[in-house]
């Protein structure tokens, strides 16, 4: 159990830089993060960049930049597995003269015919063992020849192999089913296999929490401490996230870097929250957790062992509520960039800090994403709106109605000395009774004709911000555009 746990507590990510990190990989790290947090250990980055051929530009950058927005600070690395070949060399080498590995000179033509044929045979892929006896000659003749020998495990052809997860309990795998693994490449780099082993020793690391995708390799890793006479560390494996309909998470449920979602404008502070709930739960109730809380209820008997569902709505509503928990300014700030970035061409750019603060005071209590901001904002920053002139007419409305209504407006506005939420409402709302006009179908108007949509924030605080020289001037392109409504 947890509660038995013995310091010193060493967990390590190990991500590879063959793509860039998704919310497996991120929820993975989040996990070994507030495990280590809880029991004041030691969180390590370790950087695995053996697999040369599928190594992707710029994902070892992307993979550091994710873990320090989100907050998950590392205790020790990033350690490059690329410079610690020797150590893998030499842990190899030793494996073959104990006689726990053997090299093997098989070409992949060969491996491709004999796995295509073990799939006829609808048999598992496998390797068959074909090097594991030659003689010295032998491999000293296909040395000559030019065959660059990868080296693998001499797995047991018998028994079994035990392991206990954290998590999933005692787990046995019946050695008959496991093949004689890779550890050395040809080109002298390690597999996963060994170099996770050879570094999770040599860091001492003291739990492995990672994804339950490499619950079948444990029997080989557990193979591999055996042979060396190491202590392995404890495993727990962790569910995998899966889409709504309950299959793997992949981009048709959306977006799945998490690099993705920062630029579709989700806080930081609401995916940790949020992942933290993909296989975790304190209760069966409780939504909202700080990363102190985190820190301070994370426990490996709360992980479950089904995969957790990925709910994108549930995703936007918790950054809804830790968007309208920011202050003010804060919230102004956060939305900054997006404005910038996302605003048409024609906006006055650089963006006027105070104007920014006043437009996205109206917006926090409806914004779901700082993307969206932007959509919902680009009125305030044109200096001209282009709209349907259909927009202008409510229901009660034609459009000789709409123009009276309009020019009666420009009138009493420009004759304003304040200019502010409530000295507009005192304005337009005894406007409305003098034209006889519901203030649903006037003050629709007005905001269409001031904003060019029917939704926006309440109107006269729109109306405030957007100032009295703006509104005026819009009001009079409305009435420019009545006489091309059709009647």
């Amino acid at each position: 159990m947890e509660s038995e746990l013995k310091a010193p507590i060493r967990v390590r990510f190990a991500p590879s830089p063959t793509g860039y990190p998704h919310l497996g990989n991120i929820r993975t790290a989040l996990f070994n993060w507030l495990f280590a947090r809880h029991h004041k250990g030691k969180f390590i980055l370790r950087i695995e960049d053996t697999d040369v051929a599928r190594r992707v530009e710029g994902a070892v950058e992307t993979i550091l930049d994710s873990l320090l927005w989100l907050g998950l600070e590392w205790d020790e690395g990033p350690y490059l597995q690329s410079q610690r070949l020797h150590l893998y060399l030499d842990v190899s080498t030793r494996l073959l003269e104990e006689g726990h590995a053997y090299t093997c000179y098989c070409s992949p033509e060969r491996l491709e015919t004999m796995r295509q044929e073990q799939i006829k045979r609808k048999q598992p892929p496998g390797y068959d063992g074909h090097c594991r006896h030659l003689t010295q000659g032998e491999k000293t003749r296909l040395e000559k020849s030019g065959i660059a020998p990868v080296v693998r495990f001499k797995t047991p052809l018998a028994g079994e192999t035990s392991f206990h997860d954290l998590i999933r309990g005692q787990i046995t795998f019946k050695n008959i089913t496991l093949s004689d693994f890779i550890l050395l490449k040809s080109d002298g780099y390690p597999t996963y296999h060994l170099a996770n082993i050879v570094d999770d020793h040599l860091m001492n690391i003291s739990h492995v929490l990672r994804a339950d995708e490499w619950l079948s390799s444990t029997p080989l890793h557990a193979l591999l401490y055996q042979a060396l006479d190491w202590q392995p560390p404890q495993f727990a494996h962790l569910p995998m996230i899966l889409g709504p309909d309950k299959s793997k998470l992949s981009k048709r449920h959306g977006a799945t870097t998490l690099t993705e979602y920062r630029e579709q404008g989700y806080l930081p502070e609401a995916m940790v929250n949020f992942l933290a709930l993909l296989g975790w739960s304190l209760d069966d109730k409780t939504e909202l957790l700080s990363r102190d809380q985190l820190v301070e209820h994370f426990s490996l008997e709360r992980i479950g062992k089904s995969g957790a569902i990925f709910n994108r709505t549930k995703l936007e509503w918790m950054n809804g509520v830790y968007l309208r928990r920011l202050g003010a300014a804060e919230f102004a700030q956060r939305a900054t960039p997006f404005l910038d970035r996302d605003l048409p061409s024609s906006a006055r750019r650089p963006l006027d800090l105070a104007y920014v603060r006043q437009v996205t005071s109206l917006l926090q209590e409806r914004s779901r994403t700082l993307a969206e901001i932007p959509q919902l904002a680009d009125f305030f920053f044109l200096d001209a709106i282009d709209y349907d002139a259909g927009l202008l007419l409510g229901k009660e409305m034609n459009a000789e109605s709409a123009a009276n209504a309009l020019q009666a407006a420009v009138t009493e506005l420009g004759r304003a000395r304040t200019w502010d939420a409530s000295s507009l409402e005192g304005i337009l709302r005894p406007l409305a009774a003098t034209l006889n006009l519901s203030t649903r179908n006037f003050f629709g108007l007005l905001r269409a004709a001031t904003t060019g949509r029917t939704a926006a924030p309440p109107l006269f605080q729109t109306m405030a911000v957007l100032g009295q020289q703006k509104c005026l001037q819009r009001l009079a392109a409305a009435l420019q555009k009545l006489p091309a409504v059709q009647q």
